[in-house]
């Protein structure tokens, strides 16, 4: 063979040899940067939310959008997602991603982890579907993000320190339509009277479709009647934690305003969890970190006159609120309203009413310090007056003829208090009140309070309107028992609901000169033994002042009663009552109760 022969077969040769190298080549997409360039498309994909462009990069589309779907409802949508290495493994190729969520409202929780992936050419390269890929166990359940509370949680205690409230497990009785809700209402009417299967079936109309939540049930309630409940078709139950009163007929508004201090604290302190929901319902904690512990609430709360005063209102048809305060502390001792005044709201914390003869108070103290009278000037308390062209009457129009001012108050004369306020300057009875706690505002723990307003009265019909608690005078009851434990005190006590958190008030009430209390006190003590409160006579040193206050047309009037006994502050509160007598006889079963 010539040397030409041996190069061309030489060649021949060489160029068989590379053919299938060039075959190989084709048979890759585009290079080794491809696996690479999949696993960025995908993290771009999951970064943006992209639930269903971020599945079609998988091999398995159906299964990672089932997965990545409820993965953004229960996390956000704050997360950044990056491709951090590739590499070989096995022959796969495999990335590793590293992921940022910023969790809650605000993003104030980060979760930083990194995950590892593989990526294979199936006709076009493809991300292997694993939702370890995506977040850290995914493959257990949806993943939700909330927060941590301690497994210890708090409580609220009374005075002495026993228990008041606590977190309880409660139980959802939740109705489908179709439900058999005569069996429901049947069920359920013992222990809520209200309930029956048209009001059920109203709810449900109400909620187009949807399940409602029947009633919320304690396991002492759910206990008799959870199994004929569980066989219902339509009705299902559910289990919560909620904070509860440790006796479920101990009710007050104040204890909203507690639960609300409690959940702020409980936050405060809260760390945060990522939970993984399995097949079976229960969670898994995936990563978070754990709650501080929290502190119980000590309130001043005297459970003992709780009930006295919820008893004393029990059967009282109309909205009903007693008040009681230790004045030597500011205190809040018992906050009571009946089922009737619950349904308007807290009215004896934010109710505002005339006060009618109560705010009696105000105006001889105004008077005394003004220097117009002294408990003992004599003066006429006619059965009608024309005061400035505002003609009013004292109750049932009785006539006492002139009497000495300290005798004026305990029989509570409309028409001497009226030619009294006459006398005073605009602001006078604003200040006055103010010195007795009534105007201010207080930011108190646990308490959201109004006391009341008593503008300025510019003319003098105005002033005569004001110095007998009407017109555009009004105080709530938590207002008047402030007034009562002020001129007990001596000075306006800061009131406290949480033992050691007094309440600031805003603005500082002006000092109370020390002789006004002096010369009011034993004209409430008068107005016991000899006046309008006489039915409470047999309670031993017992001071108050009665009022009865109308409104609408003249023929309604609200009752009112303030007290004090010993160290002791109450204020009643009954709307509608036409007199004072109900608010008078409910203060004496408070009282007679506690002794």
């Amino acid at each position: 063979m010539s040397r030409v022969g041996r190069v061309r077969t030489t060649t021949r040769i060489l160029a068989l040899l590379a053919a299938p190298v060039v075959a190989l080549a084709a048979c890759s997409s585009s290079g080794p940067d491809q696996p690479k360039s999949v696993a960025q498309q995908f993290a771009d994909a999951l970064t943006k939310d992209d639930v269903q462009g971020a599945a079609a990069l998988t091999d398995d589309p159906k299964s990672a959008s089932a997965a990545l779907g409820p993965l953004y409802d229960g996390l956000g949508k704050n997360v950044k997602f990056q491709v951090q290495d590739t590499g070989k493994n096995g022959g796969s190729d495999s990335f590793e991603l590293s992921a940022t969520w910023k969790l809650g409202a605000d993003g104030k929780h980060e979760w930083t982890y990194t995950t590892q992936g593989t990526a294979a050419d199936h006709d076009g390269w493809k991300v292997h579907w694993n939702p370890l890929t995506v977040a850290p166990g995914l493959d257990q359940g949806p993943l939700s993000y909330g927060p941590a509370y301690p497994q210890q949680p708090a409580r609220i205690l009374d005075s002495n320190g026993g228990e008041l409230m606590t977190q309880q497990v409660v139980t959802l009785v939740n109705v489908a339509s179709g439900a058999d809700l005569g069996a429901v209402a049947a069920l359920l009417a013992p222990i809520s009277p209200g309930i029956t299967a048209t009001s059920l079936q109203s709810d449900l109309s109400g909620a187009q479709g949807k399940p409602i939540t029947a009633i919320t049930l304690r396991d002492s309630d759910l206990a008799p009647i959870q199994q004929q409940l569980s066989a219902l078709s339509g009705v299902t139950l559910a289990q919560q934690t909620r904070l509860l009163t440790t006796d479920k007929a101990l009710t007050s508004p104040t204890l909203s305003g507690l639960a609300d201090l409690w959940q702020q604290e409980a936050d405060a302190a809260s760390g945060w969890a990522v939970r993984a929901t399995t097949s079976d319902g229960s969670t898994v904690r995936i990563a978070g970190q754990e709650a501080k512990p929290t502190t119980d609430i000590r309130t001043t709360l005297d459970v003992g006159m709780q009930r006295a005063a919820l008893g004393a209102l029990s059967s009282i048809t109309q909205p009903a609120a007693i008040v009681a305060l230790q004045p030597s502390t500011g205190n809040v001792l018992a906050m009571a309203q009946n089922s009737p005044a619950d349904a308007q709201g807290p009215i004896a914390l934010t109710g505002l009413y005339p006060p009618g003869s109560t705010f009696k108070t105000v105006t001889v103290s105004a008077a005394l310090q003004a220097g117009i009278v002294t408990p003992d000037t004599v003066l006429p308390c006619p059965g009608s007056a024309n005061i400035e062209g505002r003609t009013i009457p004292n109750d049932n129009n009785f006539d006492l003829g002139n009497v000495p001012l300290h005798t004026a108050f305990a029989q509570s004369c409309n028409t001497t208090m009226g030619k009294l306020a006459v006398q005073l300057p605009p602001d006078g009875l604003t200040k006055a009140a103010a010195q007795l706690g009534l105007g201010i505002d207080f930011v108190t723990p646990g308490l959201t309070t109004v006391t009341g307003k008593v503008p300025a009265a510019n003319t003098p019909a105005e002033r005569v309107e004001s110095g007998i608690g009407q017109g555009q005078v009004t105080a709530t009851p938590f207002g008047m028992a402030l007034v009562a434990a002020t001129i007990a005190h001596g000075s306006v006590p800061n009131p406290t609901l949480v033992a050691g958190q007094p309440g600031k008030p805003n603005p500082v009430p002006a000092p109370l000169p020390a002789n006004i209390p002096n010369e009011i006190k034993p004209m409430m003590r008068e107005t016991v033994t000899s006046g309008t409160a006489t039915n409470l006579r047999d309670i031993p040193d017992m001071l108050g002042k009665t009022g009865t206050a109308e409104f609408i047309d003249d023929k309604h009037a609200h009752g009112w009663f303030v007290g004090i006994s010993g160290d002791l502050a109450i204020a009643v509160f009954i709307y509608d009552a036409n007199s004072s007598t109900p608010a008078v006889d409910a203060a004496g079963r408070m009282l007679r109760a506690l002794h």
